[in-house]
């Protein structure tokens, strides 16, 4: 998370055709350990499929899993990126993740601080090869 008072997202909005800001999406995902989460979360950075993933350790899971109840620790990972992202970030947690069915849910962010949607919208755009 930007920790400078006017981040350049602030001064500079990214915006997509047309004018419009692109629309903010933040990602849910739980993992097996925090050593799976740190992987995922900088594979998703440096590859630029979000601006920022946030990992809380201690999460307790309860759930079905092939017909019995089962509980785990977890972490989750909650990243922020572009909703025109989420397929592709969530296609790279597959392939990358250990769970044989991983949780990956995104939901589009409806407002929150403009200037902070504006930097996720701007770290996370296409950039040239």
């Amino acid at each position: 998370m930007p920790s400078m008072k006017n981040p350049p997202a602030a001064r500079h909005p990214s915006r997509s055709r047309g004018g419009r800001r692109p629309v903010v999406a933040m990602c849910y995902v739980t993992c097996r350990d925090r050593a799976q989460a740190r992987l995922l979360a900088r594979t998703l950075l440096a590859e630029r499929l979000v601006a920022c993933v946030n990992l809380i350790a201690g999460m307790e899971s309860l759930y079905w899993w092939q017909g019995r109840r089962c509980e785990a620790r977890e972490v989750v990972l909650i990243a922020k990126t572009r909703r025109s992202l989420v397929v592709a970030l969530t296609r790279r947690v597959v392939a990358l993740h250990s769970y044989e069915v991983p949780c990956v849910m995104a939901l589009d962010i409806q407002g929150g601080n403009p200037a902070y949607l504006a930097w996720v919208a701007d770290e996370t755009r296409p950039r040239p090869a």
